[in-house]
């Protein structure tokens, strides 16, 4: 990366990180809010990055179900900002996005947000310009809406909010982003260090027989957390937006980027229990709880009690036609790699993902957003033949696959070498003497001469600072249909592939929200809804795609949905969602409650799908009825 290109990494003169606190707000109150650049100690090294009020993660906001209050932001980075308040049904023009509902701050500026919280539950904010670099430098914080019937919830004795992070350090800084764009953005940023509530290493306190509730939010960039209390006892109680159908008892519970949960733990032990990150190949430690004394509480009596949502319950009769009727809508993932698979795309036009309205015949920025120009995707390709590299008698005038072999044709003019042996990016030892696709990711196989020339141990290149106890196996695991395992969970835990991820970007690596109807991709997508209308929407995670992997579809505050199925089997535990979680190769079927008018956006929440262009914006207009929920 070109230096000059980069943000300064520079923390001289920077005040030191504080501890993040917990701000009680009723309805009414104002509160100041501002960003500004720090400098933090993680482990030996002390990094630059930016907080919320000085602190990472910033201030957990604490308010009242069906207050309003005002946030008064004030800029004070390195970049043009606005905040996000992720999950929200709020007034359009306060969601945060830059350019369709605000103008963004600059730094320097300032701007005031109205918030209502209808609904009870775990919420939190965030950037919403170059998410990738402001997120991932600091920019994170919890809300906590506490529910106006005393009963929502069951009891427990105190509780704690746990934000689940992770940042990639360097030689002692954090690792290079540049000011022209998004990096990683084949799989998004992993880090090599994990941060709990801004620490990487956890430290918590209970007592005997106490049950302490959790709010749990993933706001990593990329990497999903399994977050696991053995040891304890765990209770499901809520998810994204409010509690869940049913009451549940977990062994651990999975949350990808931006995904929510309520857990009530009841620690019945002395000791020490561990916070643990369980993956397929390792259990990270976190940090740990001390568990001592006595509880001065009672909750711990009705532990044991399983509750049902008489909401949810009731919705789940009232939507039993929608589990088997066609979706309203269909949204397809599709990946293309140029990057390894060649077909760099040349363009005489290049357009703004956000703003359509912004092209250029070269590639750049958008002067709105910062985000990297795409090629307009609109122009018809340059007149040239193809040919197979296996077989030079099969040639097209057009892009396609060889029907003898499967492989992608190439243009004529690009010399044909026919390799010897065939890897997978993902899992270099995967090899085969044919063209293929990997039995483990769904990958097609490249060149083996192709690969970085240390794909082979990667992945000991992104060494993790948490200890790691890689003798334990977790394939017994629960998450759902889909096996645990290197293979068949359709989920990406590491970076298996860390230079190839790190050289790529927006030109090379292209992520498309597909509406099949229309054909339209990503920003192009243009839907109408109107307030008061359930829309069901069929979410399809291609396989037959550059780079088959798991997606967190995350969808603004026009409303809440509910996931009603997935690979054709209905949710067992419905649950006010956000966000849904698409592995790899997965259709989920969603259906969206329209509540409010105003031009709201959807997207993938890894950060570098953003910032790639990996969104849309449809309009919902008002009810004349005013219908609202």
């Amino acid at each position: 990366m070109d230096s000059q290109d980069a943000f300064t990494t520079d923390t001289t003169g920077l005040p030191e990180a504080s501890s993040p606190s917990v701000v009680r707000l009723h309805d009414g109150d104002s509160f100041d809010l501002d960003i500004r650049p720090v400098r933090k100690r993680i482990g030996d090294a002390e990094v630059r990055m930016l907080g919320y009020n000085g602190s990472i993660p910033g201030p957990t906001l604490q308010v009242d179900q069906g207050s309003e209050i005002t946030v008064n932001v004030r800029n004070d980075g390195d970049v043009d900002a606005t905040v996000h308040w992720h999950g929200l049904r709020l007034e359009n023009r306060y969601d945060g996005v830059p350019e369709e509902t605000q103008a963004p701050i600059a730094p320097g500026g300032t701007f005031s947000y109205r918030l209502r919280f209808p609904d009870p539950g775990l919420y939190w904010y965030h950037p919403h310009i170059r998410e990738d670099y402001a997120q991932e430098m600091g920019l994170y914080a919890p809300i906590v809406v506490e529910p106006s019937d005393p009963s929502y919830w069951p009891p427990a004795d105190k509780q704690l909010s746990i934000t689940l992070d992770d940042v990639l350090i360097e030689e002692g800084k954090m690792a290079p982003f540049s000011h022209s764009g998004p990096n990683f953005v084949a799989m998004g940023r992993f880090g090599n260090v994990m941060l709990i509530n801004g620490e990487s290493t956890f430290s918590g306190e209970a007592a005997v027989g106490e049950v302490v509730r959790l709010y749990l939010v993933n706001t990593a960039n990329t990497r999903l957390f399994n977050v696991a209390l053995p040891g304890t006892r765990m209770k499901l109680v809520g998810g994204d937006s409010g509690r869940v159908e049913r009451e549940e008892f977990v062994e651990e519970v999975l949350l990808a980027p931006s995904e929510r949960a309520v857990v009530d733990v009841l620690f019945d032990t002395p000791g020490e229990a561990h916070l643990e990150h369980r993956t397929p190949e390792h259990t990270y430690d976190l940090g740990t709880f001390s568990v001592a004394g006595e509880a001065a509480g009672d909750a711990a009596a009705s532990f044991e009690e399983l509750r049902t949502d008489p909401e949810l319950t009731a919705e789940r009769q009232l939507i039993e036609r929608d589990f088997g009727r066609e979706p309203d809508k269909v949204i397809s993932i599709v990946a293309s790699m140029p990057l390894l698979y060649g077909e760099e795309v040349q363009a005489s036009s290049y357009v703004c993902p956000m703003h359509a309205e912004v092209t250029s015949t070269e590639p750049g920025t958008c002067p709105k957003c910062g985000m990297r120009l795409v090629p307009a995707q609109t122009e018809a390709p340059a007149p040239v033949s193809y040919v197979c590299p296996m077989h030079a008698e099969v040639t097209s005038t057009e892009p396609g696959t060889c029907p003898k072999c499967g492989m992608k044709l190439v243009a004529a003019e690009a010399e044909i070498v026919t390799p010897s042996i065939y890897a997978c990016p993902m899992h270099p030892e995967v090899t085969d003497s044919e063209p293929s696709t990997c039995p483990k990711c769904g990958m097609q196989l490249v060149p083996a001469d192709s690969l970085p020339a240390s794909a082979s141990d990667q992945h000991e290149g992104h060494a993790h600072d948490q200890h790691e106890h890689g003798d334990h196996a977790h394939g017994a695991h629960d998450h759902g249909d889909h096996e645990h395992g290197d293979h068949g969970d359709g989920l990406e835990w590491e970076d298996l592939m860390p230079e190839i991820n790190r050289a790529s970007d927006a030109h090379n690596m292209l992520w498309k929200l597909v509406d099949p109807e229309s054909g339209a991709e990503n920003h192009q997508i243009s839907w109408r809804f109107t307030v008061g209308e359930k829309v069901k929407i069929r979410l399809v995670n291609e396989m037959d795609s550059d780079h088959p992997t798991h997606h967190p579809f995350h969808i603004h505050g026009a409303g809440r949905f509910l996931i009603l199925s997935r690979d054709g089997q209905p949710e067992s535990n419905l649950v006010w969602k956000d966000t849904v979680l698409l592995r790899a190769g997965e259709t989920a079927d969603i259906l969206l409650y329209v509540t409010n008018p105003g031009l709201w956006m959807a997207h993938c929440h890894i950060a570098e799908h953003t910032e790639g262009g990996m969104m849309f914006s449809f309009e919902v207009a008002p009810s004349p009825e005013g219908a609202s929920r």
